[in-house]
């Protein structure tokens, strides 16, 4: 891909104070009159970078629908990669969405700050304004709502949440400020149980008794957002063993009656691998495809320091997961060739940088596009 050129570059060097006339031509009697250099004009905001013909390409083989993307955008390593430039993170963050959008590949994002407080609708709706018809957002529901405990502002359980799992919180904090703001830019809607404390850990059938309350009581998503999903994702093996996961798969099919509801592949060391976690889908077969590859298992369960100090700026692929971008293409066949919206999200610290982790998926799925094979494969 061609470095992108600094505007900048292209006036280096100082014009002259003066210049010497053309011969033939009259020396004027006035004095000479001093020029100033002429300073480029910048172009405002955040550019893209300029898509190659073989990503151009490679965006039009994919399944319509299929929607790939990042766990947010401001990060200044991407330029060459999504920037057309060098900026700072906090332009990104403010103003780097619409570039981000304009990559062929990047058509989803996951609005993880929606997690730490509830976003408004005018917030949602300034979001949707920046992005194209065709781009879809993936939603972290509040903390309020998806935490069962009260945290320190270092992350320290304190207290039992009294709000966790509030159907009444759930639709007025999250799911209609997202309808209201995102409208049908709503992709994916996800509730991330957090890891939950010792005493709920033995209870988990009742946990799940009480996601299964919620899910009931959201209002329908496919009316004003037709490709939305509604999923859950789970920070504790525990939902997922022989005797949980039934109840779980069970209660994602009953909440089926409200929405499009599935279970959110989440792919970090807090969780087993992929492969351990495809049954659940193959239960709630055929369905949507949620899925957000958070971190590399090489970290650790407590490993996302040390993936950044790993892999900062994120500029390069350091850990391909082979194993796992398989199995994950294996899904997305299956998924979208049942004409089923599938949204995959992918952070830095999953092999060390988000886009080229993207369009290595990318290029994986369209190698595959020949084979149809469900969750089960």
């Amino acid at each position: 891909m061609p470095v992108p050129l600094d505007q900048a570059s292209l006036f280096s060097g100082e014009l002259p104070a003066e210049t010497k006339p053309e011969e033939g031509l009259p020396v004027s009697a006035n004095p000479p009159v001093e020029r100033r250099a002429r300073t480029p004009r910048r172009i405002a905001g955040v550019q893209p970078a300029e898509p190659s013909p073989d990503l151009l390409e490679l965006a039009k083989s994919l399944p319509s629908h299929l929607w790939l993307g990042t766990s947010s955008w401001s990060f200044p390593g991407w330029s060459g990669l999504v920037w057309g430039g060098q900026y700072p993170d906090a332009k990104l963050s403010k103003e780097g969405l619409p570039a981000y959008s304009k990559h062929p590949l990047l058509q989803t994002v996951s609005l993880d700050r929606a997690f730490y407080r509830p976003l408004s609708v005018s917030q949602y709706a300034q979001y949707a304004a920046q992005v194209p018809d065709g781009f879809r957002f993936v939603v972290k529901a509040p903390s309020l709502v998806a935490d069962a405990q009260v945290r320190s502002e270092t992350g320290r359980g304190m207290t039992l949440n009294p709000a966790f799992l509030s159907p009444d919180l759930a639709i007025r904090e999250f799911m209609e400020p997202a309808l209201e703001g995102l409208g049908a830019k709503v992709g994916a809607l996800v509730f991330q149980i957090s890891p939950l404390p010792h005493q709920l850990l033995s209870r988990i059938p009742e946990v799940i008794e009480k996601i299964g309350i919620m899910l009931a009581a959201l209002p329908c998503v496919t009316p004003r957002a037709p490709d939305g999903v509604v999923a859950i994702e789970v920070r504790d093996a525990a939902f997922l063993t022989a005797t949980n996961a039934p109840l779980l798969a069970r209660m994602l099919r009953q909440a089926r009656a409200t929405n499009p509801t599935t279970y959110c592949l989440g792919l970090h060391a807090k969780m087993p691998p992929i492969e351990d976690q495809l049954p659940l889908l193959r239960a709630l077969w055929p369905g949507p495809l949620v899925c957000r590859w958070n971190l590399h298992r090489r970290h650790g369960a407590y490993g996302y320091e040390a993936a950044r100090q790993t892999y900062e700026p994120f500029d390069r692929l350091v850990d391909p997961d082979l194993q796992t971008r398989e199995a994950l293409t294996r899904v997305i066949k299956g998924t979208t060739g049942e004409k089923l919206p599938a949204y995959i999200t992918i952070n830095n610290k999953a092999e060390g940088s988000a886009p080229l982790s993207v369009v290595e998926l990318a290029k994986a799925v369209r190698m595959n596009s020949h084979q149809r094979q469900s969750p089960s494969a």
